[in-house]
């Protein structure tokens, strides 16, 4: 284990201006090329670096790059090296920058596309890509698959399908080879197995050719040889009949064939099966539950140096300034992993061409921080792609006094009450016991091999650590831990014997020694303690647990109980702890002072590919929380109004019901209207099909594996309904009125944390298309094309923010308030970068309603004003601005000897009074910049000394991030 104090601070700080970051997403209908027409744009816009998603080659028709198939090439269909140097020429001239998505975890498997797959499907164990992948090629007592791999890729039972004359023996014309064919699957045959075959066909030449191949000074040589032989014949009238002819023996309806396939088949390296098959008995890791996608072993030196070499190419050559990490958490040592890649990237960076940018590339990682979970300091990383800031401004913008009243709501109609950790828990047994039951049992088997290392624990059985191993996964708190041979972490100690603690209410006495011994394997005691064959066994538990307790995670709280119980839905959202509603100003405060002495350049984002609801849905719902006795008489009186609009026979379950409604009111268009036909179909549909997906993933009333139509006919059918037909226009009507009431508060909602994301310690991403509203979807809806030539029209717009205001509703007024900061970040880089984040004293009698903290670097220092929980002080507004005299008595303390205050979106002095009633006089929000006098610099450094002391004696005494 490193010591943590040894932290890897040269390589975390980028050498260069990484000022903010903008997404997109790379497909075949949006390639480098058409990335390269946008950079203009984006430059104009304040971003430093386009922020990719993998280009990496991609099964075809990818829309997004995460089912890579070859990580050493670029993926054709978004262009080829040629676009990308014309995207990173492009940029350079601009002074930007590119940082790329890079996926370490797994690759796309099945099919036909992914050629190191394909070759371990022909060789099996033999193959020199089996290393690759994380295979267990022990049959655990199931010997149809010992020294095989189970691929589950056959829509209906193998037995069924090989009756039907659905798998078809195929020769590759231009290999010589055979496979199997089916539907987009092609399925290699080891040419070892043919030589009694073409024996039997009469081709004796290539039938002693396939004898040889384990004779050859390789298997492709082998196989090549034997492929080359086979076209011979192929070439002459007798053998092309004599290979008609064989290929037809193993074809059609006749019970004979069928026979000779499946024997054949039995020969292979491989066990085709049902798809259903795979969460029983897969042999192989994959991503999550996604049997597509195969869990590639980057732990294996070999296998870094094939999956890294390009990366590091393009990194060498100058194209690459930067990497994202995709699910670090799934590798077997995400900490040896990063720290090696750190290592290479710098050896990489020291070869770049003297006129790329320079020295230490950021490495920023997509890691999900659950509770007080922080982030490990020696990883040489710069930080985290952002979840953890959108949990925290969430919590910032939701008000407590509307839990009660919501959750009442909930509590009434809901036939499942439970709380939200429960409801974890509940999920995370389920899914060991479905979804994942092969992660489950690789565990246990791991555990069973520490038990069998001693005589004296020989006679733990697998079903006591089965149970054991079930407790503590349901009540493990966090995404994975990160023991070594050094055992646990000084900061997972009191984690994990809470979670012991938990583990252990829950099992039968007996038990309980089994928990001990556990505790003991994966950490409590070092494996570097015990022999190295005990050693080694641990290792292989842990990785396994951690392997068991990430998907875990992933899959039951975001994509089970999160789609549950929907108190406010808004709070439910990837890296966010739906069991609390709200956070104190002193949290939000202390999670940015964190991050500002840990990780300074970590991105923070409130939009992502991956975000369950677009970041101004999250912030208009917010609003309902400042609202909540009102909003749960409303619902309570659409559940009755309802009824005549449902389908006969089957009516929606009142949570759903919920849930609906909250996201109709929270995605709704700022331009829609009730009597918009067009509109209203467009928007049904979207709702129609973010709901199947909710049904589904929470896993009730229908289900991804076998979903529930009828159900899902009748969901549908009523969004239908409400949203489109005359029937719904009252119940439609009271949405639309409510979303007028709550829209402008929303908006305010949006544009602050827009703003906090673009001033506290960090690097800002903003999501492609987010610089407008953003009242997207789960995907893929928020993977929808942006209207660039929109935006880029606003480039020849001189209205300042204070002008645009007024039309909020089009959304310019977003776009030119992150113009207008990142000019800022752009002029007082260093402070950005660098500065401290020292939170601010408010007074008077809304002082609650308003949150202030100083950026302040060297002689330099901002202030960031703005507010949050304004309902009520909006309600007759016609845009997002509080009339100037409802702030009565609130003040910010200016005083700062030899200097003077300028607000920068409206350039203007303002007096050092500090009253709320003159800053926030033109805009619900300002940043006050520091002008100060040559002639004052001791006077000054007084000053800050002494707002520095005002600001750190208001911090809270813990140093938790939430």
């Amino acid at each position: 284990m490193v010591d943590e104090n040894t932290a890897y601070a040269d390589n975390v700080v980028p050498g260069y201006p990484l000022r903010a970051c903008y997404r997109l997403q790379f497909h075949a209908d949006f390639t480098l090329d058409d990335a390269c027409a946008q950079v203009e744009y984006l430059a104009a816009l304040g971003v430093s670096h386009i922020y990719a998603s993998p280009l990496w080659a991609s099964r075809q028709g990818s829309t997004h790059g995460y089912d890579g198939i070859d990580p050493t090439r670029l993926d054709p269909e978004i262009g080829d090296e040629e676009a990308l140097e014309r995207l990173v020429e492009r940029l350079r001239s601009f002074g930007m920058g590119l940082i790329v998505d890079f996926v370490p975890n797994h690759l796309a498997v099945g099919g036909s596309e992914n050629h190191y797959w394909q070759d371990v499907l022909r060789w099996g164990q033999q193959s020199r890509f089996a290393p690759m992948f994380d295979i267990e090629w022990i049959g655990h007592g199931l010997l149809e698959l010992e020294g095989k791999l189970l691929v589950p890729f056959l829509g209906r039972p193998y037995g069924e399908v090989l009756a039907e004359g659905e798998l078809r023996l195929a020769l590759d014309e231009d290999t010589g080879l055979f496979h199997i064919a089916y539907f987009e699957h092609c399925f290699p045959i080891d040419p070892r197995t043919c030589s009694m075959i073409f024996k039997e066909a009469g081709l004796d030449a290539v039938s002693h050719a396939c004898e040889q191949i384990p004779h050859m000074v390789s298997l492709e040589a082998g196989a090549a040889r034997a492929g080359s032989a086979v076209m011979e014949a192929r070439h002459t009238e007798q053998g092309h009949q004599a290979i008609d002819a064989l290929l037809a023996s193993y074809q059609g309806q006749e019970a004979d064939a069928h026979a000779r396939l499946h024997l054949l088949l039995e020969q292979q390296n491989y066990r085709l099966a049902y798809w259903r098959t795979a969460n029983d008995q897969l042999n192989w890791r994959r991503f999550f539950d996604i049997t597509e996608l195969g869990a590639v072993c980057v732990d294996n030196p070999t296998v870094f140096t094939l999956t890294h070499t390009y990366l590091l190419e393009l990194v060498a050559r100058g194209l690459v300034d930067g990497v994202r990490l995709d699910h670090v958490d799934g590798l077997a040592d995400p900490a040896g992993y990063c720290r090696q890649l750190r290592q290479r990237l710098d050896e990489a960076t020291s070869r770049r061409p003297v006129q790329a940018i320079q020295g230490p590339l950021p490495i920023l990682i997509e890691k999900i921080l659950e509770a007080d979970e922080t982030l490990p300091m020696d990883w040489g990383i710069s930080g985290t792609t952002g979840y953890e800031f959108m949990n925290a401004v969430s919590l910032l913008q939701h008000d407590p006094e509307g839990e009660a009243a919501l959750t009442a709501l909930w509590q009434a109609h809901a036939s499942d009450t439970m709380e939200f950790d429960d409801e974890v828990i509940k999920a995370r047994r389920e899914i060991m016991a479905t979804a994942l039951v092969t992660e489950f049992q690789r565990a246990v088997r791991a555990l069973v091999g520490v038990a069998q290392c001693q005589p004296g624990t020989r006679d733990i059985t697998i079903q006591a650590l089965g149970r054991a191993t079930r407790a503590v996964a349901a009540h493990f708190p966090v995404y994975r831990s990160y023991a070594d041979d050094q055992g646990w972490p000084a900061a997972e100690v009191v984690m994990w014997e809470a979670t012991l603690d938990e583990a252990r209410s829950e099992l039968a006495p007996p038990d309980h020694a089994v928990l001990e011994y556990m505790a003991q394997w994966l950490g409590r005691q070092p494996p570097s303690d015990v022999p190295q064959i005990e050693c080694d066994a641990r290792m292989t538990a842990i990785t396994r647990f951690a392997q068991l307790t990430s998907p875990l995670a992933a899959k039951a709280v975001e994509d089970t109980a999160g789609y549950r119980r929907a108190v406010l839905i808004s709070r439910n959202d990837v890296g966010f702890n739906g069991a609390r509603m709200s956070a104190p100003v002193a949290d939000f405060h202390a999670f940015n002072q964190h991050n500002a002495r840990t990780f300074p350049h970590t991105l923070v984002t409130t939009a992502t590919h991956d975000h369950k609801r677009g970041e101004d849905v999250r912030a208009r719902l917010a609003v309902l929380s400042e609202t909540g006795q009102g909003y749960r008489d409303l619902v309570t009186g659409w559940l009755s109004m309802s009824g005549d609009l449902q389908a006969q026979g089957r009516r929606l379950v009142e949570a759903d019901e919920m849930m609906l409604y909250q996201i109709i009111v929270g995605a709704w268009p700022l331009s829609l209207t009730p009597d918009d036909q067009p509109g209203l179909n467009a928007f049904a549909e979207r709702v129609a099909n973010w709901q199947q997906k909710a049904l589904r993933e929470a896993k009730q009333r229908s289900h991804w594996l076998y979903p529930d139509e009828v159900y899902e006919a009748a969901c549908r059918d009523y969004v239908m309904a409400l949203l489109t037909t005359p029937a719904g226009a009252v119940l439609r009507g009271e949405l639309a009125s409510l979303v007028t009431a709550i829209s402008i508060a929303g908006a305010l909602n949006g544009l602050v944390q827009t703003l906090l994301r673009l001033t506290v310690p960090g690097v800002p991403d903003c999501y492609q298309g987010t610089e407008r509203w953003d009242f997207s979807l789960v995907d893929p809806d928020n993977r929808r094309p942006v209207d660039y030539g929109l935006r880029r029209a606003q480039q020849h717009d001189a209205r300042s923010v204070v002008e645009l205001l007024p039309g909020w509703r089009d959304g310019r007024v977003k776009q030119a308030m992150i113009m207008d900061v990142l000019a800022l970040r752009h002029r007082f880089s260093t402070l950005f970068a660098e500065g401290q984040y020292l939170p601010l004293e408010v007074t008077g009698s809304k002082r609650h309603h308003v949150v202030a903290f100083a950026r302040q670097h060297q002689n330099q220092m901002i202030i960031v004003v703005t507010v949050r929980h304004m309902a009520s002080m909006l309600k007759d507004a016609t845009m997002p601005q509080v009339a100037p005299d409802a702030w009565g008595d609130t003040r910010l303390d200016l005083t700062s000897p030899g200097s003077a205050w300028s607000s920068w979106f409206t350039r203007k002095r303002v007096s050092s009074g500090g009253a709320l009633s003159e800053l926030l006089a033109e805009l619900p929000f300002c940043i006050l910049v520091r002008e100060v006098r040559p002639d004052a610099q001791g006077e000054q450094a007084m000053a800050e000394e002494a707002v520095s002391d005002r600001a750190l004696a208001d911090l809270p005494a813990t140093d938790s991030m939430h």
